[in-house]
């Protein structure tokens, strides 16, 4: 497994602990982020490092660069057809274009357009984009705000072929790792080390509303 892992007690000192934050383990290169899926979708993916098989491309999928928000979504792996957990390598610059292409899923007056440009927008989008409640390792909403990106069209095609640079199952390390948080033993619990991600252009910042409450 090539993540680099921390104990959760030791990185919670250091992470914000409100505010809309991409909390991710990254370098200039790449970024992770994590996706599940039943066993059949995921070992192709794992065999043959990329995505196809009953991978759908007509279907938009959901990344999440945040390894205790997917853990909150697929159950720590328990959830039917979300056992098979992936570790995605995915370029950085992939990462940056799905952002800056990006809409709202939901609609706000901060948008800073009409209901109906943004109606416009969201059909047009091949990416989408949400910030929803972060959550601790026992599920429990948390005041800091967690994105999630969705892709469809041209960019889940070239997120399933061109944009990733591997493709790990981590299923065994999340099975290791729930035993420690269902025995209430979150000293043990070791994740993926993780830091806010910030980029140096101010208007994909803006727009993301980093660090905003």
């Amino acid at each position: 497994m090539r993540l680099k892992l921390k104990k959760y007690k030791e990185q919670l000192q250091d992470w914000p602990q409100k505010g809309h934050h991409i909390m991710a383990q990254y370098d200039d290169e790449k970024i992770i982020v994590y996706q599940s899926y039943r066993k059949e979708i995921g070992e192709f993916a794992v065999k043959n490092q990329y995505f196809g098989g009953a991978f759908s491309l007509e279907r938009m999928t959901w990344i999440k660069p945040n390894f205790l928000w997917m853990m909150y979504r697929n159950g720590w792996g328990r959830k039917e057809g979300q056992e098979y957990v992936l570790a995605i390598h995915l370029k950085m610059d992939a990462f940056k274009k799905y952002l800056e292409n990006a809409v709202y899923s939901s609609y706000n007056e901060r948008l800073e357009l009409s209901r109906e440009e943004w109606q416009n927008q969201v059909k047009e989008s091949s990416a989408r984009l949400q910030w929803d409640p972060d959550h601790d390792p026992f599920g429990n909403k948390l005041e800091r705000r967690a994105i999630q990106i969705g892709l469809r069209n041209d960019f889940i095609k070239s997120f399933a072929q061109e944009d990733i640079v591997l493709i790990e199952s981590i299923s065994d390390f999340v099975k290791e790792q729930h035993e420690f948080v269902l025995n209430d033993d979150l000293d043990n619990l070791l994740i993926p080390e993780e830091k806010p991600l910030r980029f140096d252009e101010g208007d994909l910042n803006r727009k993301l509303r980093l660090n905003e409450n």
